[in-house]
């Protein structure tokens, strides 16, 4: 029997959706006990494994603005070691990308092939991540670029306006910034037919699209809270080291071609995603 599929990064939101969708067909392994930076450790963790999902990354978005190196240790140089030792031994290779490697002024969908533009220093390191797999693996490769997630672990957007919404407190939410709430667990499931399909760029996002206040005001409603709380603004009242994308909204069109099935709303996930991660 071949030993399970490696999720790095195990401690976070996607690698415990992971777990939860694909049960025992992956091992997780946090970053205590598997540091991706470190070549030696990921080629002797990688041996032997028919494939790997790196979900391993540094966002701490803010943070990185000012710490390049921080972001590039992981996201670039780390990421590059997965994919080589995915090489050496001709495994599989799921990289898992974001909506920040594109530059947030496009007015329709991101396809999989769009240029790219990352304006903060999280995005360029994600970018230059993706180059790397690309570069090291090129025959065994696919890179999975989701955008606003949440799920169960970690800190997130939803679970954070969820409490808020349990306290009854007001907030106060921006409106000119557009993508697509995306729940972990779809993405789970979408990442089981990325492996079976051709190496290339793939998008996992919920579908349709929203502003962060619409999210908002869906989680107030949900929690039964007063929507009333929930307050509009723009994202020039929040003054932050790294800028976001104001749109976020990614297209689909690799997956489709490529006969997987298409995710669903963004709003039936977050119904569901409610019930099931957050007890609502």
């Amino acid at each position: 029997m071949s030993a399970p599929i490696l999720v790095t990064g195990g401690g976070g939101m996607l690698a415990h959706a992971l777990g939860k969708v694909w049960g025992d067909e992956v091992e997780l392994v946090s970053r205590d006990q598997l540091d991706i930076t470190d070549r030696s450790a990921v080629a002797d963790a990688v041996r032997g494994r028919r494939a790997v999902i790196n979900t391993a990354a540094y966002t701490a978005v803010d943070f990185a603005e000012g710490h390049d190196n921080v972001a590039f240790a992981v996201n670039a140089t780390g990421a590059g070691n997965v994919a080589r030792a995915c090489a050496d031994s001709s495994a599989a290779l799921i990289h898992i990308s974001t909506d920040y490697v594109f530059d947030g002024r496009a007015t329709s969908p991101y396809s999989e092939d769009s240029p790219t533009g990352p304006i903060s220093a999280y995005g360029r390191s994600k970018l230059s991540g993706e180059q790397a797999v690309v570069a090291a693996h090129p025959t065994g490769t696919r890179i999975v670029r989701t955008a606003w997630l949440y799920g169960a672990q970690g800190t997130n957007f939803v679970a954070t306006m969820l409490a808020k919404a349990r306290s009854g407190d007001r907030v106060a939410v921006v409106t000119d910034q557009v993508g697509q709430p995306t729940w972990a667990v779809d993405v789970a499931e979408r990442i089981r037919h990325v492996l079976n399909a051709a190496p290339g760029n793939y998008h996992a996002t919920n579908a349709g699209s929203c502003n962060w206040w619409d999210l908002a005001q869906a989680v107030y409603q949900a929690a039964g809270a007063d929507v009333s709380l929930v307050e509009k603004t723009v994202a020039a009242a929040f003054v932050r080291p790294a800028p976001r994308p104001s749109y976020s909204v990614l297209g689909d069109e690799a997956a489709r071609a490529a006969g997987i099935p298409a995710m669903r709303p963004w709003r039936e996930a977050l119904d569901e995603a409610l019930r099931i991660d957050f007890a609502v």
